[in-house]
């Protein structure tokens, strides 16, 4: 006979788990959320099963900011194998070209250049979509189709030397739709030589920069001891996913209209743009964008305490 099924809760608020190497971030996330109990959950950018590091997890109403949150700078330590290019990019691929192993000089000189806004052809295997297929099925048959490069921003990169000769450590800051796997092959390409990812980790997500991440088997031993209360107190505050967004404050009546879907009128108290819609308590209400006449419209809105402030 089969368990029952655990009853589902409303729960608010944002899990910075560091996801463990060889687990989906989809089965991560259903791990998170069955160990809350929560209603509703969604994470704010995959992790490729080989890589470990941030994944932040929304649970209940902080999942109506993950789309905001997918377009967050994010940092990674990967470490790249030289001298060998493999089909996936990564360890798991076989190995499809050699070639010679550039020297640190040349790969820092070649990161200089790289730095700013590039362009990178995506990887097929990744999750894009052609013709309603997902690039890896298609290059699991075999089959290549031409992609269109895009254009991505590396903040920061940072080459650094490992005791093996064919192995360097590369730190990249960048924004978000950047491949690091493709980073990493042209990084090689760029100074000379091939390479491939060996293993990825990703150190920061904006804007959760240093704020401690909580391991599965930690949640699980804290759920055991403390049950759900003990893990809700880990949990972020929704609003800490927009702590980097200006704010508009507004009177009670103001946010009632806000809530019913219509505009209200600022003035010139707001830069136009997005922002986060506060109560006069400061607890965040919603998204907002103020156009140029100085209009507020409410773009997502969240359930009432759903936070507890900026």
């Amino acid at each position: 006979m089969s368990k029952p099924r655990r009853p589902r809760r409303r729960v608010d608020g944002i899990l910075l788990l560091d996801k463990p190497v060889g687990l989906s971030s989809n089965a991560a996330l259903q791990d998170v959320r069955r160990l809350f109990g929560a209603d509703k959950a969604g994470h704010t950018g995959s992790l490729d099963p080989l890589a470990s590091g941030v994944l932040p997890i929304c649970l209940g109403e902080a999942t109506k900011l993950s789309g905001v949150l997918l377009d967050a700078d994010k940092c990674y330590v990967a470490e790249a194998r030289l001298g060998l290019r493999t089909a996936t990019g990564d360890a798991e691929g076989e190995v499809i070209e050699t070639g010679p192993v550039p020297g640190i000089d040349a790969l820092r000189q070649a990161a200089t250049r790289m730095t700013g806004r590039i362009t990178q052809v995506p990887p097929m295997y990744s999750a894009l979509k052609h013709e309603g297929q997902r690039l890896y099925a298609l290059a699991r048959q075999g089959i290549e189709v031409e992609r269109a490069p895009r254009e991505v921003r590396i903040h920061a990169l940072e080459v650094t030397p490992l005791p093996e000769s064919d192995r360097v450590l590369v730190r990249a800051q960048c924004s978000k739709g950047t491949y690091i796997r493709t980073l990493v092959e042209d990084l090689a390409r760029a100074a000379g030589g091939c390479a491939h990812l060996a293993a990825l980790r990703r150190t920061a997500v904006a804007p959760f920069e240093g704020l401690p991440m909580h391991t599965l088997d930690a949640l699980q031993e804290r759920a055991a001891q403390g049950g759900t209360a003990a893990l809700d107190a880990l949990l972020l505050a929704p609003a800490a996913g927009l702590s980097n967004w200006p704010r508009v404050q507004v009177a009670e009546e103001t946010a009632a209209r806000l809530a019913r879907g219509q505009a209200v009128g600022l003035g010139d108290t707001a830069a136009p743009g997005r922002c986060a819609v506060t109560d006069d308590a400061g607890r965040l209400l919603g998204l907002g964008e103020v156009d140029e006449r100085g209009s507020l419209r409410p773009r997502r809105w969240l359930l009432p305490n759903a936070a507890d402030g900026l």
